[in-house]
């Protein structure tokens, strides 16, 4: 008996995915559960798990397609693991039947089989003919995700015009361009260039900075980390500190949680912070909700379980929406000084950098402090001047005396 393996839902607003690999071909073995394929969505990379065991009888897509929710990937026959070493030498077998199966009732289907009322509602909305539209479904049905992967394509044709009016690549010599490589970017990283340009685009942004003496911090960490990372199984880092300082601050000026619907300001009254994450894919922004109930061990060890799952793409979508605030350290990467871009539709960013030891004048006297800058971007037409500096002012008092933070002061 042969096992479907579909495109799983993938998450609120995602309705198509690219195939980024096969993990295995048609006529390997395969366990339940085991990863077959390798998603690429706009937002995250996920791994489709086997449904059951068996042996891959047949692939229908290949790397690069693009699939919508729903659609049939491939088979699995449960029956035939034990033959899986013959089916391998011959190839012609499996991939014989599959356009009988598979092709002729997609096509057919749509027209004599009813829709489903919510696929009828949908396409009854948009004017779409759902006949000109393949179906993913049982026996080539028109399913929802079908109908929202069409009304995607659709909303996407005019956009797809002004490209041409782009800037053309300047030509590149022949002994130039045999050296060259072109790689198709990735959907992740597609997603990430459009939504930073937005945010330039959309945004009256501006930054302000400001530097901060890290001794006090530094100091509470290094009598304490020891203990720390043995009471709560995780490092003692800034990070949980600098998340403590943007709530307070937030909470004294409450115009950086905010943000632009229309012509109404929302503020909001819960604090979800975004803390960027780089990975081999890009970069990616999982959310710390309700930051402001955790203490600093259980901000540590959630950014902590997010930095191994997100460099594992096992991060889940609904995990890296809601934010209203992100915190943003290149100084782990060594950078001295940035603009970081919003994330949008939030109204600020807070950019960390490296410590180094720079000359500053405590008490009339010229010493040695481990300084680090901070820079925050923000959206000018939410956020004034006063506020935006009041905000990082907060941010500065509270890293140079932690126990402002205890106190909530």
């Amino acid at each position: 008996m042969a096992t479907e393996i579909r495109v799983p839902t993938l998450g609120e607003s995602v309705t198509e995915a690219t195939i980024g690999q096969w993990f295995k071909k048609a006529g390997d073995a395969i366990a339940a559960d085991e990863a077959l394929v390798e998603l690429e969505t706009d937002k995250v990379t996920i791994e489709v798990p086997a449904p059951s065991a068996g042996v891959l009888s047949e692939v229908l897509v290949k790397a690069g397609d693009t699939v919508a929710v729903g659609t049939l990937l491939g088979t699995i026959d449960a029956a035939g693991a034990a033959a899986a070493p013959a089916k391998a030498a011959e190839p012609a077998k499996p991939a014989a039947p599959a356009p009988a199966p598979v092709a002729a009732p997609v096509k057919a289907a749509p027209a004599d089989a009813p829709l489903a009322p919510s696929v009828q509602k949908l396409v009854t909305e948009t004017g779409l003919d759902a006949g000109a539209i393949d179906g993913s479904g049982k026996g080539g049905r028109l399913t929802k995700g079908d109908v929202l992967a069409a009304i995607e394509r659709t909303a996407q044709a005019p956009a797809a015009a002004p490209a041409p009016a782009a800037a053309p690549r300047a030509p590149v010599a022949a002994d130039d361009a045999s050296r060259e490589e072109r790689v198709r970017m990735t959907k992740l990283r597609q997603t990430i260039a459009r939504r930073l340009k937005d945010a330039q685009a959309n945004a009256a942004m501006l930054t302000t900075f400001n530097d901060v003496d890290m001794g006090a911090v530094m100091d509470l960490r290094k009598d304490y980390k020891d203990l720390f990372e043995k009471k709560h199984g995780v490092r003692l880092g800034f990070m949980g500190f600098f998340v403590k300082a943007v709530i307070q601050a937030l909470r004294d000026v409450p115009a950086v949680n905010a943000e632009i619907d229309g012509t109404d300001l929302v503020y909001k009254n819960y604090y979800h912070i975004g803390v960027a994450v780089g990975t081999e894919k890009g970069l990616v922004v999982p959310v710390v909700r309700n930051a402001d109930g955790l203490s600093v061990a259980g901000i540590e060890k959630k950014i902590n379980d997010f930095g191994r799952r997100a460099r594992d793409g096992q991060l889940g979508i609904d995990e890296m929406q809601g934010g209203t605030f992100t915190i943003s350290n290149g100084g782990v990467y060594g950078s001295l000084m940035s603009t970081p871009i919003l994330n949008a539709p939030q109204s600020g960013i807070l950019g960390m950098h490296r410590i180094e030891e720079r000359p500053v004048v405590r008490n009339g006297q010229i010493v040695a402090r481990p300084m680090m800058y901070l820079a925050l971007s923000y959206d000018h037409r939410v956020i004034d001047g006063k506020e935006a500096v009041t905000f990082l002012v907060r941010v500065k008092e509270a890293i140079e005396d932690p126990q402002r933070l205890v106190l909530d002061l």
